[in-house]
């Protein structure tokens, strides 16, 4: 099956499903000699990991990483590096009922009719628990971007449903988004994030919301023309994560509205960009400023509410999806973007290198 490697030079590879044995993935094209830092591995796997709070699923995994290849000494060999996370807290039964239905909203038909079969027990490969993967990598980006670069990543939750922050990123802490379980930097707003989920999920219901993720330091010159603008790049990585529906650079959809005027770069009399609407980029290339990009997630498929779903036979039944999901996935998908945005910018900095002589 395609799909499962992304980038070019600096590339993963995920594999393993919901209720499988594992969940695993291989780096490859990390340079050697960059310091492996195990603190932040197991600091970003446990801001994604299930369990570590009350508005998140309950399945308890402590997904620990084991290393299997291409660390040598506390360092990266320059060899790929292999790993997997066990699954240990599977209830592969709570699926049972679902093997000939097709849950709405979920992969389980499109999957169905591609392969002509399915994994139904969470949702095989289709389930964000492949995500745990993709974070794992995003942590070794990381080290490598903060051995050869002075780039910084930041992710918050800036709109549950409808509320949302109203002021621009940089008149936030931004640091405040690790201080509630929500991920959101307003602390206040961050509460009633917090109670309207819990009030949805005792409704049987779900909801969705918006990520903000803001890349700093970043150098001029990232991105490759044509079909590999960085937006264009992003746009995918971003796209490939679950219930993802969304994806917009700077102003986005808004500056549809704009006037050239207003949206073209301005300059001040020293030389220096003083706006940032097109959100860091230039031609789709990078041009020095913060990287700014806004992610819509949709609400979670599997509620417990009545659904209309069909069967494997051509029927349409009712089904209330029992189990333990999340009523929001968006405060546990803040490390996912940012991952994924640390594997692009990884792969981009070793394609800069191919730019010169």
């Amino acid at each position: 099956m395609a799909g499962n490697t992304f980038g070019q030079l600096f590339r993963i590879t995920t594999f393993g499903e919901s209720h499988g044995a594992a969940i695993g993935g291989v780096v490859d094209g990390c340079p050697a000699g960059i310091e492996f830092d195990e603190v932040l591995l197991i600091r970003e796997m446990q801001r994604r990991r299930p369990g570590q709070s009350q508005i998140v699923s309950p399945r308890n995994e402590d997904d620990i990483v084991q290393i299997l290849s291409g660390i040598f000494e506390g360092k990266t060999t320059g060899t790929p590096i292999g790993f997997t996370i066990q699954n240990k807290d599977q209830k592969s039964v709570d699926y049972e009922k679902y093997k000939d239905v097709f849950r709405p909203g979920h992969a389980d038909h499109t999957w169905n009719e591609k392969f002509g079969t399915r994994d139904h027990r969470g949702g095989g490969r289709a389930s964000a628990r492949e995500t745990s993967a993709r974070v794992a990598a995003g942590a070794i980006a990381k080290m490598f971007l903060n051995k050869t670069s002075q780039i910084k990543i930041h992710a918050f939750v800036s709109d549950i449903h409808d509320i949302h922050l109203d002021r621009n990123y940089n008149l936030y802490d931004l640091s405040l988004s690790e201080t509630n379980v929500v991920r959101c930097p307003d602390p206040t707003l961050a509460q009633k994030m917090i109670g309207l989920i819990e009030e949805t999920r005792a409704q049987k219901n779900s909801l969705g919301g918006i990520i903000t993720c803001i890349a700093s330091g970043l150098s001029v010159g990232l991105g490759e023309p044509v079909f590999d603008k960085l937006p264009a790049v992003l746009a995918h990585a971003m796209m490939s994560i679950n219930a993802v529906k969304g994806f917009e650079m700077g102003e986005g959809f808004a500056s549809a509205a704009m006037k050239g005027t207003e949206m073209n770069d301005q300059w001040s009399d020293d030389g220096k960009l003083t706006s940032n609407h097109a959100g860091g980029v230039s031609g789709g290339i990078s041009n020095g400023q913060d990287l700014v990009f806004r992610i819509a997630f949709k609400p979670t498929s599997s509620i417990s509410s009545l659904q209309s779903a069909l069967t494997a036979s051509g029927e349409v039944t009712q089904i209330g999806i029992e189990g333990r999901h999340d009523p929001c996935v968006v405060p546990r998908a803040v490390p996912i973007v940012e991952a994924m945005c640390a594997i692009v910018l990884a792969d981009f900095l070793l394609l800069t290198k191919t730019n010169q002589a």
